[in-house]
């Protein structure tokens, strides 16, 4: 039996919650907000209207603070968030936002529409979330 799924966008499967940091912050201090927000990801700030957002990961504080042998309080965001931030615009199909993220090798990123982030998704949100699988 051939079936065809409903269409899907990345809006649709995207967690609401955002949250921002300054990119000046300490590792440990972004780690904090992101266990009391609960959240995998933080939206870096932008220092100035025409510079690009950033984003740090559970990934980024591993390669960045972990294996170095650093220590959370000696480490600021902006030495290890990754920018710009790869943004998934809010319509499109999941299946282009999932193919896009794995060959970029993004976990997780921001979710776009008419130039204000909305969301996040996350290669987990696609089929966790997704009523739909």
């Amino acid at each position: 039996m051939n079936r065809k799924r409903s269409f899907q966008s990345a809006k649709d499967v995207m967690t609401k919650k955002i949250v921002f940091v300054d990119g000046m912050a300490t590792a440990k201090e972004a780690v904090e907000i992101m266990r009391k927000e609960k959240v995998a990801a933080l939206i870096v700030k932008k220092r100035y209207p025409q510079d690009a957002y950033g984003i740090v990961m559970v990934y980024d504080f591993i390669k960045g603070v972990i294996i170095p042998d650093k220590t959370s309080d000696e480490v600021n965001v902006f030495e290890i968030m990754t920018k710009p931030a790869i943004c998934v615009p809010a319509n499109m199909d999941v299946r282009y936002a999932a193919s896009l993220m794995m060959k970029l090798g993004i976990r997780m990123a921001p979710v776009e529409e008419n130039g204000e982030y909305i969301g996040m998704v996350s290669l987990s949100d696609m089929i966790l979330d997704n009523l739909l699988f």
